[in-house]
């Protein structure tokens, strides 16, 4: 099969490769730009800080991911990490009061729980919005960003909960380790990535739920008639983006020690940047885990070096949003391309 497109479209062949190996080659580019212009970009120092920017991206992209291979967008993540930023907050300091005159106080690891349970709980009203009553997710998703945003700023008025370094007595004096601790020389946080890359990585290759996700995605008709289940895909999908949400906004607030109602603000659009540039098409059906960490790689990488260049916030903006064009064109030419080589395969197999 692969002797038959090299021989009948060369050309193509190895322009369909390039394409496909895209995120790795503008790794590449960044990486070698950002070495020359900005001196310092290699030190170890600063690649701990961009590994700790990045990791926040790509916990994000990894569950958009899953989502868009479906068909579908989940413009939510961001309210969903200031939400849940401000659960544990909210959590750490007041506890929660049950109206009888005490107060129920929870360790750390209770809360983390709890906020991802709350994480969870959104990703699974947009799923009910979209399974359920036929929402278009794009519209479900935007309604979800600004219920979850309001209640985030309920929630404290609009103010910032402080000092959430924990207390001894009350088993929170660990919660500043979930973002700024480290095992073995690493970020936990960045172990923390490592555990859900390859655990998605796993479920997407070498799960029927993977191979139902890309079903969904690929055909939602055909895969219905084939069996799967496709509302229970979805709410799958869209819960686990909610958790993964969930999960940067309990990192957030234990690295900064304080909760901010708008935490978390745009990162859906860096989150869909990585997926799109890892190899995730929009229209569903393909995307990989590990080309998802490689786009957030080059998006953080890209965001941290314009930064050490002294580039304007305001550039910075106008940069982004042409690679995620980019990413998107180029997404298309890699499609048509593959149906031009997909038909030539025929042909040279019916000769």
């Amino acid at each position: 099969m692969t002797t038959a497109i090299a021989t009948t479209h060369p050309s193509q062949s190895w322009l369909l490769l390039v394409l496909r190996l895209r995120t790795f080659v503008a790794l590449i580019l960044v990486l070698a730009y950002f070495s020359v212009m900005a001196p310092n970009f290699l030190t170890a120092a600063n690649a701990v800080i961009v590994s700790k920017h990045v990791a926040l991206n790509a916990f994000l992209a990894i569950g958009m991911t899953f989502v868009i291979i479906t068909g579908g967008i989940d413009l939510s993540v961001g309210s969903i990490v200031g939400l849940c930023a401000m659960v544990a907050g909210w959590l750490v300091l007041n506890g929660v009061d049950t109206g009888l005159g005490w107060t129920v106080w929870f360790n750390t690891w209770e809360i983390v729980g709890i906020t991802l349970l709350v994480g969870i709980a959104v990703g699974f009203i947009n799923g009910l919005l979209i399974t359920r009553l036929n929402v278009a997710p794009f519209i479900a998703t935007l309604g979800t960003l600004y219920i979850a945003r309001g209640a985030a700023l309920l929630s404290s008025d609009g103010r910032t909960f402080p000092n959430l370094g924990g207390t001894e007595e009350f088993g929170t004096a660990s919660f500043p380790f979930i973002g700024s601790g480290s095992v073995l020389g690493l970020p936990v946080m960045i172990w923390l990535l490592v555990g859900v890359a390859l655990g998605a990585h796993y479920v997407s290759r070498r799960t029927p739920l993977g191979r139902h996700i890309y079903a969904v995605g690929g055909n939602e008709r055909g895969a219905a008639l084939s069996g799967v289940k496709v509302d229970r895909v979805k709410l799958f999908v869209y819960m686990f983006s909610g958790f993964c949400a969930g999960l940067v906004g309990i990192i957030i607030a234990s690295q900064l020690q304080a909760a901010h109602p708008a935490t978390g603000e745009t990162f859906e659009l860096n989150a869909i940047a990585a997926a799109v540039l890892g190899g995730t098409s929009m229209s569903g059906g393909r995307g990989r885990i590990f080309g998802t960490i490689i786009g957030a790689f080059v998006i953080g990488i890209l965001g941290d070096g314009l930064i050490m260049m002294g580039v304007s916030s305001f550039w910075q903006t106008v940069i982004k949003g042409v690679v995620i064009v980019l990413a998107v064109v180029i997404d298309q030419a890699q499609s048509r391309l593959q149906a031009r080589v997909a038909l030539a395969q025929e042909a040279a197999a019916s000769r």
